[in-house]
C-alpha cells in the first residue's frame, strides 16, 4: 500500500485556511498513472486541492449563511473516502481522498488504489483505505497529542520536523509505521527485535527495563438546554491505548478492564486485530438496543500479541446517569447590553481535581464588546473584546460547595462589528466547557496495573493511567432558541 500525496490543513476559526504541509510522492504517482491508464487523474495544485476538499467537507463559503452542499439536511457525508471533482484539462474524479479533522487541523491523504478504476471496488476490499486512515491517525497523534487543547508552539515545532518524520514512517510514499509523539528526529541504528523485523529506518530500539503502558481515556460530550421542553443529551466514549517497550521478542499480554459493582455495562466495543481471542458476549452489548440489564458487565479480558508501535487496543461507549458538570445559562437583552447569569455545578460523583477547566462564552452577530462588568464567584475571568469572548478559568478545583456562578452585564458599542455565526442570532448563545480530570473515568472503568499479565521471563514495569476529557460540551442559553437533536449523540 502506498499514498500519492499527504496534506495538513489549518482551519482554525477566525484564521485563514491554508495548507500547512504537503508532500507528493512521484514514484507512487508514476504507478498510479500506469494502473489507471487513460482514466488517470493527476493530483492538482495545492490551491485547487484546498478548495475542493473544503467544499466536499462542507467547510467552504463561511461568509454565506446557507450553502446547499454544506447545510442541506439531505447531504450527510457518511464515508471517510471523499471524491474531489477536478475541473480543467485533466478533469476527472480523485478517489478515495481520506480526511480526518481534529482541533485546528484537517489531515488528508490520497492512497494508491491497486485495482482498475471501473467498476469501483468496495471500500471494505481496499487495504489501502484502512492503512491510509491508520497513517492519518498516527500523524494526528504526533501533531496534536492526546489532549483536547493543542499547544500552538509545540504544533509548529512538530510541523517543522514532519518532513524528517515522514522520511522514516512513510519512505517513498509507503507507510511502514506510525510516528511516535516526541520521537527524536535523528535516527539511530537498530538491530532486529526477535522474530518481528525491526524496520531499518525506525527511530530506535528500546533499551533498558521492559515497560508496558496502558492508557484509558474517556471523552464526554454534552448538550444542555436548561429547558424542560428540550431533553439534555450526553454520552461517553472510551479508548484504551497500549505501548509495549521490550527488548527482543514482544511477549503476549492480557489487559483486563473492570467496572464498579453498580457500573453500567460497556457497549459498542471494538477491538484491535491483534487481540487473539475474545468472549463473544463482550461484543453483544449495543447502544442502539435497549439494555435489559442482562448484558455482560465484566471483567473484560483482552489477550493480544502487541505490534511494535503504540496502538488502540479497544474502544467502547457507556451510558452514565448524569453529565459531570451541570450548567445553567441565562441571557437577558436590554438595548446595547446583555445581562449574563451562569451557574456551574460539579456532580458529587466526579473527582474535584482538574488538570484544567475553562468555560468559553462567545457572543456573535453583535457590535464589538465594549465593557464587561462581570463578576465570578471563583476562578479568573479574561475578556477578549476583539473576539467578543469571555474565558472563565476555573483552575484545578471547584470550591467546597462544588458550585460556581457568574453574574454581570456586557455592553456592546465597539467601533467595528464582532465575529459572526449564522446559527447564533438573537439570544441563541452557548457556553463551551473545556476540562480534563486525571485519574478518573465517568463510567468507573479502570485498568488495574496488577491485573495486566505479561507472558515473558522478563518482569516489565506496568504503567496504567486513566483520565476524563471534555469534547463538544455545550450549555445553551435557556432564554433563547437552540439546536435540538431528536436522536442519540453520535461519536
Amino acid at each position: 500500500m502506498s499514498v500519492r500525496a499527504v496534506w495538513i490543513i489549518s482551519h482554525e476559526k477566525g484564521e485563514n485556511v491554508s495548507i500547512r504541509f504537503s508532500r507528493r510522492f512521484s514514484t507512487v504517482e508514476h504507478r498510479a498513472k500506469g494502473l489507471a491508464g487513460p482514466s488517470y487523474v493527476a493530483v492538482p495544485e495545492e490551491n485547487t486541492v484546498l478548495r475542493l476538499l473544503l467544499t466536499e467537507l462542507g467547510l467552504s463559503d463561511s461568509d454565506k449563511s446557507y450553502v446547499a452542499l454544506r447545510d442541506d439536511c439531505f447531504y450527510r457525508q457518511r464515508s471517510p473516502a471523499l471524491e474531489l471533482h477536478v475541473d480543467g484539462p485533466g478533469k476527472g474524479i480523485l478517489w478515495p481522498v481520506l480526511a480526518i479533522s481534529q482541533g485546528p487541523l484537517i489531515l488528508a491523504c490520497l492512497p494508491l488504489v491497486d485495482a482498475p478504476p471501473e467498476p469501483r471496488p468496495p471500500l471494505a476490499n481496499l487495504l489501502s483505505v484502512s492503512q491510509g486512515l491508520t497513517l492519518l491517525a498516527g500523524l494526528q497523534t504526533f501533531l496534536l497529542g492526546s489532549g483536547t487543547k493543542p499547544d500552538s508552539e509545540g504544533l509548529a515545532s512538530r510541523l517543522a520536523t514532519l518532513p524528517s518524520v515522514l522520511l522514516k514512517v512513510c519512505p517513498l510514499g509507503t507507510p511502514l509505521d506510525v510516528p511516535l509523539l516526541g520521537a527524536p528526529a535523528t535516527p539511530t541504528v537498530p538491530t532486529p527485535a526477535g522474530n518481528q523485523k525491526q524496520p531499518a529506518w525506525k527511530t530506535g530500539l528500546h533499551r533498558g527495563r521492559a515497560v508496558v503502558n496502558v492508557a484509558l481515556i474517556e471523552t464526554v460530550r454534552s448538550m444542555q438546554y436548561g429547558n424542560q421542553s428540550r431533553q439534555d443529551l450526553w454520552d461517553v466514549y472510551g479508548t484504551v491505548t497500549c505501548k509495549c517497550e521490550v527488548e527482543g521478542v514482544l511477549p503476549n499480554v492480557m489487559v483486563t478492564l473492570t467496572l464498579p459493582p453498580n457500573g453500567s455495562p460497556l457497549q459498542d466495543i471494538l477491538v484491535h486485530p491483534c487481540v487473539t481471542s475474545l468472549d463473544s458476549s463482550i461484543l453483544s452489548a449495543s447502544s442502539v438496543d435497549n439494555c435489559d440489564g442482562s448484558a455482560f458487565s465484566g471483567p473484560y479480558k483482552f489477550p493480544f500479541s502487541p505490534p511494535l508501535e503504540p496502538f488502540r487496543l479497544c474502544s467502547y461507549t457507556s451510558q452514565v446517569p448524569v453529565p459531570p458538570i451541570l450548567g445553567s445559562y441565562k441571557l437577558k437583552e436590554e438595548e446595547k447590553q446583555l445581562h449574563v447569569s451562569v451557574t456551574l455545578k460539579l456532580h458529587e460523583s466526579v473527582k474535584n481535581s482538574f488538570e484544567y477547566c475553562e468555560a468559553h462564552l462567545p457572543f456573535f452577530n453583535r457590535d464589538q464588546m465594549g465593557i464587561a462588568d462581570v463578576k465570578v464567584s471563583s476562578g479568573q475571568l479574561d475578556v477578549s473584546k476583539e473576539k467578543n469572548l469571555l474565558v472563565w478559568s476555573l483552575g484545578q478545583k471547584f470550591p467546597k460547595s462544588r458550585e460556581v456562578t457568574m453574574e454581570g452585564n456586557i455592553y456592546f458599542f465597539g467601533p467595528s462589528p464582532g465575529p459572526t455565526d449564522p446559527l447564533c442570532t438573537d439570544l441563541t448563545a452557548y457556553i463551551k466547557l473545556y476540562f480534563k480530570v486525571p485519574d478518573m473515568t465517568l463510567s468507573g472503568c479502570c485498568v488495574d496495573q496488577h491485573s495486566v499479565q505479561v507472558y515473558s521471563s522478563a518482569k516489565p514495569r506496568i504503567v496504567a493511567s486513566r483520565e476524563l476529557h471534555s469534547k463538544e460540551y455545550y450549555i445553551w442559553n435557556s432564554t433563547g432558541t437552540a439546536p435540538v437533536s431528536s436522536g442519540q449523540m453520535m461519536l
